[in-house]
Formats: structure tokens, C-alpha cells, sequence
């Protein structure tokens, strides 16, 4: 089973719109998850700090690919663990 991780700054409950997005465009690529995917998520809960960390917990479970949610230090910390596996992200305007 494809493993994908996602590292997000915030917590999760105010992200739940945008993990629902995230799901529904794996749905609609034929990846569902607990079928064909598993997401393995990563919630820093506005601790800058802890971000490292969760990064490296996804490059140690190693994931797929690593979809870091809306901030240029998730980004950083992400490009930080790994530079083998593909991270991929969302700018807002």
C-alpha cells in the first residue's frame, strides 16, 4: 500500500477542510485511503520547534512522498529530512 505522509504546522482540527480536500483529490486520482493509500499525519500544533522532528518521523517510516501543508518551515522542514523523497505542497495567494 502507498504510504504518503502529511506534515502540517497547525493542529488538526482547523485543518479538517483541507484534509478533507487532500482526500478527495487522492479519491478522484484512485487513491482511497485505507484501500490504496495510507496517510500517515504529522501535526505540529503551532510548535515550530517540534517540526524537524515530525519530518523525520515520516523520512523514517518512509513514506511515498511528503505533502507539507501551507507554510514555508513545514516546506523547509520537510526539504530538511529528506532529499530523496518528493515533496509536494500547496501556495496560498
Amino acid at each position: 500500500m502507498l504510504v504518503v505522509g502529511l506534515l502540517d504546522l497547525g493542529p488538526p482540527r482547523p485543518n479538517a477542510r483541507n484534509v478533507a480536500e487532500f482526500r478527495q483529490g487522492l479519491a478522484e486520482a484512485g487513491f482511497v485511503e485505507g484501500r490504496t493509500v495510507a496517510i500517515e499525519y504529522r501535526w505540529a500544533n503551532n510548535q515550530f520547534e517540534r517540526l524537524a522532528q515530525l519530518a523525520t518521523e515520516l523520512v523514517q517510516r518512509q513514506v511515498a512522498v511528503i505533502v507539507a501543508i501551507d507554510t514555508v518551515p513545514t516546506v523547509l522542514a520537510a526539504k530538511a529530512a529528506t532529499s530523496t523523497i518528493p515533496i509536494v505542497f500547496r501556495a496560498r495567494r
